[in-house]
């Protein structure tokens, strides 16, 4: 039944007014064009993303009453480390499948194409088991000088990698499929549901909560998620991709991939790097504030994400096929679709912040003026969308790459420049101007590159010819 029949039901005056939005929502869901496909993705992206905001925020919530603001700070510093190492050694696979399956498919490199789905996943469980290996070697070798309250829960940690890893890999190959339910629900809804239960499983049974059992759970779960992400995507491929002989180009996938692992690697260490400095210089309790400020915020980050999760292959589509104009228009319509709900979002957070922190458990309002001063960086960065996937999918990861490590560098230095003298409101300050600039460079990048003005309120424009 189409929705429209249902206007029928309202009164006429309010049926009239909902007419033209009744017929937005219809041309979304129904529409067979790449700008009706990318906003449908988004909007499945986004629905995802809400519901899985709101279980890890949940989540967080309960493992910060569980734990106390001690063992939660502990947790939370090495879970950061996960992510970050998560995220990069993967060697850019992650995001370059994105990018090199819509063109073995465009040029029907069938072979290349299957050897990019299997050997994307081998080469990051086997560069991720290594590097776990050299952490717990590391951890092992530098005896006291790491505090004897982290070595158990890293080296737990360390056990998550490899799948944690895999994880990430395989959301981008589902994300290249427009299969967002595949792509974001082990990350955002199975993990964190898992760990939770867990642990709610292991306070039931009167075990002691503390980082290192958390870590176990996550251990759980993480492989639970991994594997059965795994066996699902193979079901669906299975059906778009004819069986046959694979090609394993890996030298050119790693002159692809490597230059955006740059790119990828520095992103994850800007958002992560406040948490691990703070964690230096400060106790786990002012972490553990700290954080749940950070966590309060990824309820507008998540806008973001969920449109760069169903923008970036679509950039790649529009710009190898030389659809300079629907490239313009669609990085516009991308760009209003992360600024006006991130806007929104921050502005009940700068109102209610200080209330949704005191969840946390008593103490936690204290991040409130953290969360104020980190909202003008995150509005700052989705007043461009996520041009960073715009410029990796034109082939400009290079470009990318260096702007996100001159931003790195910045925000390490402020942040070991801000953070011994103001803590958790200095790390705030660090990201924040961090943010401001990398928006300002991004922005000067985009325009160089392929001559896009994706600012927010500035007018859209058949794009040039490319560099």
């Amino acid at each position: 039944m189409r929705i429209k029949t249902g206007l029928g039901l309202l009164p006429p005056r309010l049926s009239r007014r909902a007419a033209p939005l009744v017929a937005r929502l219809e041309d979304i869901l129904q529409g067979t064009d790449e700008h009706a496909s990318a906003q449908r993705m988004a909007a499945i992206a986004f629905a995802i993303r809400i519901v899985g905001a709101a279980i890890a925020y949940g989540s967080q919530i309960l493992l910060a009453r569980f734990l106390g603001g001690f063992e939660y700070g502990v947790f939370v510093v090495v879970w950061t480390w996960v992510t970050i190492l998560g995220s990069m050694v993967h060697l850019g696979f992650a995001t370059s499948v994105i990018r090199l399956i819509p063109e073995y498919e465009q040029t029907a490199r069938l072979d290349d194409l299957r050897g990019i789905i299997l050997g994307s996943r081998l080469v990051s469980l086997v560069a991720s088991t290594a590097i776990a290996g050299m952490g717990a070697l590391g951890v092992f070798a530098l005896g006291d000088l790491v505090a004897s309250h982290y070595v158990l829960p890293i080296y737990l940690a360390l056990v998550c990698l490899p799948l944690f890893t895999l994880t990430e890999v395989q959301e981008g190959i589902c994300r290249a499929y427009s299969w967002t339910d595949l792509a974001l629900s082990p990350i955002y809804i199975w993990r964190p549901m898992l760990i939770l239960a867990v642990v709610l499983g292991m306070d039931a049974a009167g075990v002691p909560l503390d980082a290192a059992n958390v870590c176990l759970a996550a251990i759980g779960a993480t492989y639970v998620s991994a594997v059965i992400q795994w066996l699902r995507l193979d079901r669906r491929l299975a059906g778009v991709v004819a069986a046959g002989a694979r090609r394993f180009a890996l030298g050119d996938w790693l002159r692809i991939s490597l230059p955006i692992l740059l790119v990828d690697g520095f992103f994850v260490l800007l958002t992560g790097t406040d948490v691990v400095i703070l964690g230096q210089f400060r106790s786990p309790d002012e972490v553990a504030v700290y954080f749940a400020a950070t966590k309060t915020l990824a309820l507008v980050h998540f806008v973001y994400y969920a449109v760069r999760a169903g923008a970036a292959h679509r950039y790649s589509k529009f710009f190898h096929s030389g659809d300079h104009d629907g490239l313009a228009r669609f990085v516009a319509d991308s760009v209003k679709w992360t600024f006006w709900p991130s806007l929104a979002f921050a502005l009940l957070l700068v109102v209610f912040g200080e209330l949704v922190l005191s969840l946390f458990g008593a103490g936690f309002a204290a991040g409130y003026p953290s969360l104020v001063i980190l909202t003008a960086g995150v509005v700052a960065r989705a007043a461009l969308g996520p041009v960073e996937s715009l410029l990796t999918m034109a082939g400009h990861q290079n470009a990318a790459a260096a702007v996100y490590g001159g931003t790195f560098a910045a925000n390490l230095m402020l942040c070991l420049l801000l953070i011994p003298a103001y803590g958790a409101e200095g790390a705030a300050a660090a990201m924040s101007l961090a943010l401001i600039g990398e928006s300002l460079a991004l922005y000067s990048v985009t325009r160089r590159k392929l001559g896009l003005n994706v600012f927010v309120f500035a007018r859209p424009k058949p794009a040039p010819a490319a560099e």
